[in-house]
């Protein structure tokens, strides 16, 4: 089993245990940290490079949403990789309004991908913070790439990839990844793919931060539209994602929708 790592919260955050860990409280059977989104941006922001520079191992930071939640009760695979990860964080609402009921501790507020990635641009060109872009079609993947260094001055990218390649590509992956040695890798092919691609590789990889983010630059560049604010503060994004894209997420959502409020409700005490 991976230890998990041991880091200093930032901003004066609450820590337990030795070495002021991040603190967790649990959701649905999964270790949520309860840092706020804008605590999680600067750690990442500070300690990714860190860590690079050091020649540490990188930090594997997991997404939860109900998706997640409804995957670790139902895929060992999933659930082995999920453990793994150093820091988990609340990409749901689902996920912060049950910490405020039902857990021992509130999760601060929802850190979703999309908001980490978008937010933490700014202070990423203004701290010379390199990222690589793993995932997408190429088409989009470039697309994502041209948008976020137009729109932030400054900001330097250590690589792009798409999201497509085999078992026997998986060394040259690598390879380019570390020929660019990132800062923060952000690994988006979906759940369970980058979760297992994260787990397998985490000792390869040369880069600070490794960070799941599914769809996100899908959402970048416009091809999945995202949310009302009105939608993502009350939890009904998910509502709004299966509207605009039931082909792919329809069945996902009616289906792990149901089951994740049900593992919330079934692990309420702990």
């Amino acid at each position: 089993m991976h230890a998990r790592t041991t880091f200093d919260l930032p901003l004066g955050g609450r820590g337990e245990g030795e070495g002021g860990a991040s603190a967790t409280v649990r959701v649905g059977g999964v270790p949520i940290s309860t840092l706020s989104l804008r605590q999680l941006i600067n750690h990442m922001l500070n300690d990714g490079p860190r860590r690079r520079r050091a020649g540490m191992p990188p930090l594997l930071v997991f997404d939860c949403n109900g998706h997640a939640l409804s995957l670790n009760a139902t895929d060992a695979k999933y659930r082995a990789d999920l453990a793994q990860a150093d820091l988990v964080h609340a990409d749901g609402q689902v996920i912060v309004a049950a910490s405020r009921r039902y857990a021992s501790a509130p999760i601060a507020d929802r850190s979703s991908t999309t908001d980490m990635f978008i937010d933490s641009l700014p202070g990423a060109a203004a701290g010379q913070v390199r990222y690589y872009l793993l995932g997408g079609t190429e088409q989009v993947n470039a697309d994502c790439a041209e948008s976020i260094t137009t729109s932030t001055p400054g900001l330097a990218l250590a690589g792009r990839r798409n999201g497509f390649w085999s078992a026997d590509e998986e060394d040259a992956v690598i390879a380019q990844i570390n020929a660019a040695a990132p800062d923060i890798l952000w690994v988006g092919t979906g759940k369970p793919r980058e979760q297992a691609f994260c787990v397998r590789n985490r000792h390869r990889i040369k880069a600070g931060w490794i960070v799941t983010c599914g769809g996100l630059f899908n959402y970048i560049t416009g091809d999945y539209p995202r949310a009302p604010q009105w939608m993502q503060r009350s939890g009904l994004e998910w509502l709004h994602r299966m509207a605009t894209n039931p082909r792919h997420l329809a069945w996902r959502y009616l289906t792990t929708n149901p089951h994740a409020l049900w593992l919330i409700w079934k692990h309420r005490r702990g």
